[in-house]
């Protein structure tokens, strides 16, 4: 199934929707480090940046793509001009070029396609799973200093994990994805600030095993020509 286009509007909604109603009460570590951060200001020169994207499936077909943002250049707030390409063929995300960018468009990108899918596989609204995410990160995220290797060199980074259907009141609606994790790693030190984003459906049934995996790894940046 081609996943739909999101039009400008929607991709702005959808980043206040997830990052919560920051006028409303208080902002939490990890809404800040995902939502409030100017992700693409350790981007200083024209750069396409390259991401692999694996998704794993214990009872359907797995598959292996290509997620490129290219920063075309930098202004004078830090901001930068990007446009992006989501995927590949029928499993496109188109996503809007943006002229003034400071969050990195990946990172909203895999959480729209995976709110996509979660209503797909089980009826609920979008709105409903964007909720659950926003709740778990003002509320229930855990958040700690990690090191990662990129570049063959060690840096400094976060890493950001929620659960949010873990005690969702309509989970038994659900149980498969009950204890659903998501797992964001970012850090200061490399391109675009976001490194790994990783969602896990673990299988019940099997001590470590899942059912579904979907990873979303920065794999290198290249200079523009």
């Amino acid at each position: 199934m081609k996943i739909h286009c999101i039009a400008r509007a929607t991709l702005l909604c959808g980043l206040i929707a997830l990052a919560g109603a920051l006028h409303a009460q208080e902002i939490s570590p990890a809404e800040k480090i995902l939502f409030l951060s100017n992700h693409l200001g350790t981007v200083v020169r024209p750069q396409a940046l390259r991401y692999t994207y694996v998704r794993q499936d214990k009872d359907g077909p797995g598959f292996s793509d290509q997620v490129v943002l290219d920063v075309t250049g930098k202004n004078a707030d830090g901001s930068a001009a990007v446009s992006s390409r989501f995927l590949s063929g029928e499993r496109a995300v188109a996503l809007p070029p943006l002229d003034n960018a400071q969050g990195n468009p990946a990172l909203l990108g895999f959480l729209e396609r995976d709110i996509s899918e979660m209503k797909r596989m089980t009826g609920g609204s979008t709105s409903y799973f964007r909720k659950r995410i926003r709740i778990a990160l003002a509320e229930a995220a855990s958040v700690e200093a990690v090191k990662l290797s990129y570049g063959g060199r060690q840096v400094e980074g976060k890493r950001i994990a929620i659960q949010p259907y873990l005690h969702d009141p309509m989970q038994d609606k659900m149980p498969k994805y009950a204890a659903k994790r998501y797992v964001f790693i970012l850090s200061d030190d490399i391109p675009g600030s976001l490194y790994q984003l990783r969602s896990t459906v673990p299988d019940d049934g099997r001590q470590g095993a899942v059912l579904i995996e979907e990873t979303m790894t920065l794999a290198g940046a290249k200079d523009s020509s």
